[in-house]
């Protein structure tokens, strides 16, 4: 089976030409290099995937032609341990840290100048 669609039936990508790009871009490894769209894989083969801040190492249990449901998906690959642990640490420490612009929305408003003026003034 090809990698791209076998990313998109594992439901990392939610289409084929986004996984295809992915692996253009050398986000999808599979056994440490770098590989085309139109590879094939087979079950036992070790991938990393990664998508945007997230990354998985997986190694490939079963291979689908169709896309189905994600408990269907997940019987695909197993994740291996230490990269679940370090998406959920990332995930936390995504959790505990806002962003400081998070409360801004767009610019300040007539009373928020005047306010700003003030507070330079030191009125």
């Amino acid at each position: 089976m090809r990698i791209d669609k076998w990313l998109w039936a594992a439901r990392f990508f939610k289409t084929r030409g986004l996984a295809q790009q992915a692996i253009e871009a050398g986000r999808i490894r599979l056994a440490g290099e770098r590989v085309k769209p139109a590879r094939e894989v087979k079950p036992g083969d070790r991938l990393e995937i990664g998508v945007a801040a997230l990354r998985w190492e997986v190694v490939i249990q079963g291979v689908s032609d169709r896309r189905g449901p994600a408990s269907e998906a997940r019987r695909l690959y197993a994740e291996l341990e230490d990269s679940r642990l370090r998406r959920e640490a990332l995930r936390a420490e995504r959790r505990q840290g806002v962003e400081p612009a998070r409360e801004l929305h767009g610019r300040p408003t007539k009373r928020d100048r005047r306010l700003l003026e003030r507070w330079r003034r030191g009125d």
